[in-house]
C-alpha cells in the first residue's frame, strides 16, 4: 500500500499524521510512504529524518493525495483539499463530521472511505484515538484561560492561583471525562478553586476519590450549572457525545449573568461546542467577547504544542495505520468491531449513526457494506 502524509493546511495546524519512526515501521513492513515537503517541520521532524527513515519526499500535496491509496492526516480536510477526493481513497484523520455538512457531502459524493479518529473504540468502549488530544486540550485549557484572564487580553485581571491574602480564581469545568479530568489536574496545580459538573453521579464519586475531595463535584442540572457559572472566573467546556454534535449545556442567559472579564474555553467546539455563545475560532484570531465574557474557541488547540501533540497522537493512531496497510480495509474492520466504528463514510454511504442522527441522514452499519 502507498501511504500519503500531506502537510496540514488548516489555520496554524502544526501537527503531522505520521512521524519518522512510523515511516520506518511501515517501510520495514513492505509499505511505501510519501511525505509532502516540510510536512513535519513545525512538529520538529525534518525532511531528512523522514527520508532517512525510508520515506519518499514529494514536492506537492497534489502528488501525495493523487498517488496514495491511504492518506493519513491530523485534522479534517479544509475546502482547498476537497478537490483531492476520489473514489476508493482511504482518509484516516479526525473528521468531526456532525456539525460539518459540506465535508460530509463531499466525502459521500466522491465515495471516499472516511475513517475518523474520534469514533474508533477499543475493547472497553473507550475512544483511544481521541484520548491523547483530549488530555492535551484539557491541560491547555487552564493555561489558555489563565492567560486570557489577564487584563491586557480582555480578562478580569485575575491571577488564577491567587496569592497569600488574596483568594484564588474559581474554575468551573463542565464534563468529567478526559478533558475535564486533565483540566482539573492543572487548575488544582496552580491553586485555583475547582468545581466539576457532570450528570453521571458514579463518575463524580470516582473524581472525588481521584482528587481526594479537593475538587468540588456538582450534579448537573440547569439550576446548579447556572449558579456555578455565575461564580466562575474561568469556565471550561468538555462535554462529548462520541461522533455527534455536542449538546448546548450552557445557555446565552447563563453567559449573560457571568462576571465581566470572565473567560470561557470551549474544548468541545470541534463538535459544535457545548456553550450556546461559542463559535469556532482559529489560532490566528482565537478569542472574541460576548456580554463582556471572553470566549476562546479554537478548534485545534493542541496544534499550539505540536511536538508533544504529534507524538501523543501518533502513539495511539499508528497501530491502526499499520493494521490497515498490512491487512487491508475489509479485514481490519471485520477483525476489530471497535475499529469499524471509526468508519464514517464508505462508498457513498454514511456509516456512523451519531453523525447520521446529527445531520438527519440515512446510514448503514459498515460491516453490512463490507460483508
Amino acid at each position: 500500500m502507498i501511504i500519503g502524509v500531506p502537510k496540514e493546511i488548516k489555520d496554524h495546524e502544526t501537527r503531522v499524521g505520521i512521524t519518522p519512526a512510523g515511516v520506518k515501521s511501515l517501510v520495514d513492513a513492505g509499505q511505501k510512504v510519501l511525505v509532502e515537503t516540510h510536512a513535519g517541520d513545525l512538529s520538529a521532524f525534518t525532511d531528512d529524518e523522514y527520508q532517512n527513515a525510508g520515506a519518499e519526499i514529494v514536492g506537492s500535496a497534489h502528488n501525495v493525495w493523487g498517488l496514495a491509496h491511504m492518506v493519513v492526516k491530523v485534522k479534517e480536510p479544509v475546502e482547498k483539499e476537497y478537490g483531492f477526493f476520489r473514489e476508493g481513497l482511504i482518509l484516516f484523520t479526525y473528521l468531526h463530521l456532525a456539525p460539518v455538512l459540506d465535508l460530509t457531502e463531499k466525502l459521500l459524493t466522491k465515495k471516499v472511505i472516511g475513517i475518523a479518529y474520534e469514533t474508533v473504540r477499543d475493547v472497553h468502549g473507550a475512544l483511544p484515538l481521541l484520548v491523547p488530544m483530549s488530555e492535551v486540550a484539557g491541560r491547555m485549557a487552564v493555561q489558555v484561560g489563565a492567560s486570557y484572564l489577564e487584563s491586557e487580553r480582555g480578562g478580569r485581571g485575575l491571577l488564577l492561583g491567587g496569592v497569600p491574602g488574596v483568594p484564588p480564581g474559581n474554575v468551573c469545568i463542565i464534563g468529567g471525562g478526559i478533558v475535564g479530568t486533565n483540566a482539573a489536574k492543572i487548575a488544582l496545580g496552580v491553586g485555583a478553586k475547582v468545581t466539576l459538573v457532570d450528570k453521571n453521579l458514579n463518575r463524580l464519586r470516582e473524581l472525588d476519590d481521584i482528587f481526594n475531595g479537593r475538587v468540588y463535584t456538582l450534579a448537573s442540572n440547569a439550576y446548579n450549572l447556572a449558579h456555578a457559572i455565575s461564580e466562575a472566573d474561568l469556565v471550561i467546556g468538555g462535554v462529548l457525545i462520541p461522533g455527534a454534535a455536542a449538546p448546548k449545556i450552557v445557555t446565552k442567559e447563563m453567559v449573560a449573568k457571568m462576571k465581566k472579564g470572565a473567560v470561557i474555553v470551549d474544548v468541545a467546539i470541534d463538535q459544535g461546542g457545548c456553550i450556546e455563545t461559542a463559535r469556532p475560532t482559529t489560532h490566528s484570531d482565537p478569542a472574541y467577547t460576548v456580554n463582556g465574557v471572553v470566549h476562546y474557541c479554537v478548534t485545534n488547540m493542541p496544534a499550539a504544542v505540536p511536538n508533544t501533540s504529534t507524538l501523543a497522537l501518533t502513539n495511539a493512531t499508528f497501530p491502526y495505520v499499520l493494521r490497515l496497510a498490512q491487512h487491508g480495509l475489509r479485514a481490519a474492520a471485520i477483525a476489530d468491531p471497535g475499529f469499524a466504528e471509526g468508519f464514517n463514510t464508505v462508498d457513498g454511504t454514511l456509516t456512523c449513526q451519531a453523525v447520521a442522527e446529527s445531520q438527519q441522514k440515512k446510514w448503514k452499519p459498515v460491516l453490512d457494506l463490507l460483508g
